[in-house]
């Protein structure tokens, strides 16, 4: 396993920061406030962002029925993790993270947790392998069964487009018709946040690519899409309360059903 390097910012550091953990460095912090003194917008990104894994969890754990869920690109864990959130509606829900991250792995191993009735396993791999992904993950998920992908935030550090399309199919291949993918990133559709994302990637950190909305749709390909598609993330199934008047934020994403 590689060590930490507190000195080198992380996405999943300055994002823990961000959504209000305590598990940062400081390196993470400084990029942080910086981009968010630049764009503030982006710190809405990644609660808005958390917003829709809540929504879209609950529905596929309650009115789809899915028990299996494959989360690639986990980060550290915050309020609001995906097992909480499925074995919140189903307590029989198993789910399996993956990650490359040290530090994400070690307070994964300590402070994730599982219903007696469910199960959680972690798996150290890269999101370019996602053969060993599968095959690590069949040792807890049936793939026989329906299986929720999800990738929330995750393909904006594949810098090819079509590299991450491909690695999209990859995944989603072995995975049973009435299995679903859920996915947002960010996306490029104001100088901020292109300005944003320059900064970022000048800090020495994994760098992270903005997309267009229609490349975020492009995710989707083959899939169908659940209503109301792949949309700004405020925009996918809101509470009541803010039904009429989202949050506009950069960053687009949506649930698509495997036929």
């Amino acid at each position: 396993m590689t060590d930490i390097d507190p000195s080198v910012p992380h996405s999943a550091r300055f994002w823990n920061y961000w959504l209000g953990g305590k598990d940062n460095y400081e390196a993470d912090r400084q990029i942080a406030d910086q981009i968010a003194a630049s764009w503030p917008g982006l710190v809405d990104v990644a609660r808005t962002s958390r917003q829709l894994l809540i929504r879209a969890v609950r529905h596929l754990a309650g009115e789809a029925g899915v028990r299996q869920f494959l989360d690639v690109g986990t980060g550290l864990p915050t309020a609001d993790n995906t097992h909480e959130i499925a074995q919140g509606v189903a307590p029989d829900a198993s789910i399996v993270y993956v990650d490359n991250d040290p530090l994400v792995l070690a307070h994964a191993r300590a402070l994730l947790t599982s219903t007696p009735e469910g199960e959680t396993a972690y798996i150290d791999a890269d999101l370019h392998d996602p053969e060993t992904i599968v095959a690590t993950a069949a040792k807890t998920l049936d793939f026989d069964r329906p299986v929720a992908l999800i990738m929330m935030g995750v393909l904006g550090h594949v810098a090819d487009y079509e590299e991450a399309r491909s690695l999209i199919r990859r995944l989603m291949a072995p995975l049973p018709s009435g299995s679903y993918l859920l996915h947002y990133d960010g996306t490029a559709t104001s100088p901020e946040m292109i300005e944003a994302q320059d900064q970022y990637n000048s800090s020495g950190a994994l760098p992270y690519y903005v997309r267009s909305p229609e490349q975020i749709a492009g995710f989707h390909e083959g899939l169908e899409l659940v209503d109301p598609g792949v949309v700004m993330v405020t925009e996918w199934r809101p509470e009541a309360s803010q039904v009429g008047s989202p949050l506009r934020v950069d960053a687009y994403g949506g649930l698509g059903r495997k036929p």
